[in-house]
């Protein structure tokens, strides 16, 4: 059984690190970073144009692949551009002075919460554009929207980066000796591997938003949005609680967790006045399953 031990022990000692940030296929040579965020947008894609499918209002189907597709390609690129604007603003002082490195994406820098406000802006406009009803449409994105942000943060991963302070752990992370000096520890320091947790947790919330969106479906739909949105700011609340990369900080928290908390504040209100204006009669959709 010590044996047993051992081996396990020696398996899940630490998590390495990718030796580098880039994919090569052949003479192609890949930014992981932004392959992963592609491929997270894909799969949240893909699950919205199934969620649009399974849904009708008024007997009329709300949509389907076509649909989502068509909104992806006003609401991605704005939740990028949003995401990128937010880091940037937040981290000024990193730009300043160079100014081309603003559009350097690649280098890892996006801002979610920048990015959930613009994208789920145009993409509203856009579901409007498309001729679908907001609320359902909201309804079915909101489980997709942290599928694609669980597999995006494998990014950080490959560029090693926004990672938590120091940590014994078994699952302990691995980084380049240049990334453990510029954090200020000695060689061979692992780190909390921040970047897996939020992977993690943005999973387990989607699959909660897909179970109880079932008692959403037929009333109030965009509520589940509002859930997306909360459960999201309390485990990005404690996930950079953990992380050590310069931040702007006040009263003891850092910028991003101040960020959480209005996330969750302003998803609290929207359901507490959605309750109200339930009672009163207000913004019933009728949505039912085919």
């Amino acid at each position: 059984m010590s044996h047993v031990n051992e081996a396990w022990e020696s398996i899940v000692a630490s998590i390495p690190s990718p030796g580098s940030g880039s994919l090569r296929i052949g003479p192609l040579q890949l930014r992981a970073y932004g392959l992963m965020i592609a491929l997270g947008v894909i799969l949240a894609v893909r699950l919205w144009g199934k969620r649009l499918a399974m849904i009708q209002v008024d007997g009329v189907p709300v949509g389907g692949a076509d649909q989502a597709n068509a909104v992806a390609i006003w609401a991605v690129p704005a939740g990028v551009i949003g995401a990128r604007l937010y880091h940037v603003a937040t981290e000024w002082d990193r730009f300043s002075d160079d100014p081309v490195a603003i559009v350097q994406i690649w280098k890892g820098g996006l801002g979610i919460p920048g990015g959930m406000l613009l994208g789920i802006l145009v993409g509203a406009w856009a579901i409007k554009r498309q001729g679908m009803p907001v609320g359902p449409a909201l309804w079915a994105v909101a489980p997709a929207l942290p599928l694609a942000q669980a597999v995006g943060r494998w990014g950080n991963w490959w560029n090693q980066e926004l990672f938590g302070r120091p940590t014994t752990l078994p699952w302990g992370l691995e980084v380049d000796a240049d990334k453990v000096a510029d954090a200020g520890y000695a060689p061979g320091t692992l780190f909390h591997p921040t970047f897996l947790y939020e992977s993690l947790w943005n999973l387990a919330l989607m699959f909660v938003l897909i179970v109880i969106g079932r008692r959403m479906m037929n009333s109030r739909p965009v509520r589940l949005l509002a859930c997306y949105v909360i459960g999201y700011g309390v485990g990005r609340f404690w996930v950079e609680g953990l992380r050590i990369d310069p931040s702007k900080e006040g009263a003891g928290l850092r910028l991003n967790q101040w960020m959480a908390i209005v996330l969750v504040v302003g998803g609290v209100a929207w359901l507490l006045l959605d309750a109200r204006r339930a009672r009163l009669g207000y913004g019933r959709e009728h949505v039912e399953q085919p």
